[in-house]
């Protein structure tokens, strides 16, 4: 068994596929706008390893906030395969105002830094 896709809700598909593509190099797919649920589109992101990663947008959703936890997922973490291609991305992200946490050894033992998409959701990049 193996995971097909995650799916991701958003207030703007447009911008956080663009986040998605500059930030990690994501390719993004052709936009699906439903038929049977007016206002509802979607977009597939594929990465260069693991499972899509569906973004969809629908004027029922709330306005993104900031830092809640809440139930449900939590994250998405990739794997950049190395400290360096970690700290790259972590400067490249703290120049861009979206840095959460910077690069360092967890506790359990991962070295990790912490991303914020434009919706506020968290990414972690890891070895």
């Amino acid at each position: 068994m193996r995971i097909g896709h995650v799916a991701l809700w958003t207030t703007d598909i447009d911008r956080l596929s663009a986040f998605w593509a500059q930030t990690f190099g994501a390719e993004i797919g052709e936009r699906y706008e439903s038929a049977r649920r007016p206002g509802f589109a979607s977009r597939f992101l594929s990465l260069a390893d693991g499972p899509t990663i569906e973004i969809m947008q629908g004027p029922w959703i709330g306005t993104p906030g900031g830092l809640v936890e809440r139930a449900g997922y939590a994250h998405v973490a990739l794997s950049l395969g190395s400290r360096e291609a970690v700290d790259v991305m972590a400067d490249n992200a703290a120049r861009r105002d979206i840095l959460v946490s910077p690069p360092r050894m967890t506790g359990d033992g991962f070295y990790e830094a912490v991303l914020r998409d434009p919706d506020g959701n968290i990414i972690e990049i890891m070895i």
